[in-house]
């Protein structure tokens, strides 16, 4: 996990490499945001240096991030992580902070929650799973941690979900498993 200190900016070599991977993503999935303008998201991620950090996180973890909503009323724009599988560079993590602590041996590296919060991202939430899922086949051959309601992380247990035999299904595990096909997917609104 990175230090509280690490200044979260991009060099403007980073920064232009990441916004010419975003823009030929959006615009290579145009169905993922019908009606909506690259220029004028560009611009919003222009004026949000930390916004743009966090998506090459999402980035570099294998994540391909992409637009998928924008909210009319606060002007934000909605970012999935929208790889094929869950993204590489964050499976083989438990599901938080207090299920990592709770394992006597075979720690896994992380817990999703916290590496989640280092990247300035959220884990997304069933609802914005079951949406993803309407925009392609996701996660035909992994599983992605979703955020768990508080009554079933009190009960020890959190969900993850995939998609198999055409359909998509939510689970349950108890929050301190962790397998190398299963990570999480985050969203970011800026």
């Amino acid at each position: 996990m990175k230090s509280a200190k690490t200044k979260k900016t991009l060099s403007p070599e980073q920064r232009a490499e990441l916004l010419g991977a975003l823009t030929a993503r959006f615009e290579k999935n145009m169905n993922r945001h019908a009606g909506l303008e690259w220029a004028k998201v560009k611009a919003r991620l222009e004026a949000k240096p930390e916004s743009l950090w966090s998506l090459g996180e999402m980035e570099s973890t294998g994540g391909e991030p992409d637009v998928v909503g924008h909210d009319s009323k606060t002007g934000e724009y909605l970012f999935f992580d929208c790889s094929a599988q869950s993204p590489k560079g964050r499976t083989s993590l438990c599901y938080d902070r207090e299920a990592l602590d709770a394992r006597k041996e075979f720690k896994p590296k992380n817990s999703a929650l916290d590496l989640a919060a280092a990247m300035g991202i959220e884990p997304l939430t069933e609802e914005q799973y079951r949406e993803l899922q309407q925009l392609g086949e996701f996660d035909t051959k992994s599983s992605s941690w979703l955020k768990t309601p508080a009554e079933i992380r009190k009960l020890g247990g959190a969900i993850f979900g995939d998609r198999r035999f055409g359909r998509v299904f939510v689970y349950h595990n108890g929050a301190e498993s962790y397998y190398s096909g299963r990570g999480f997917r985050g969203s970011l609104r800026v």
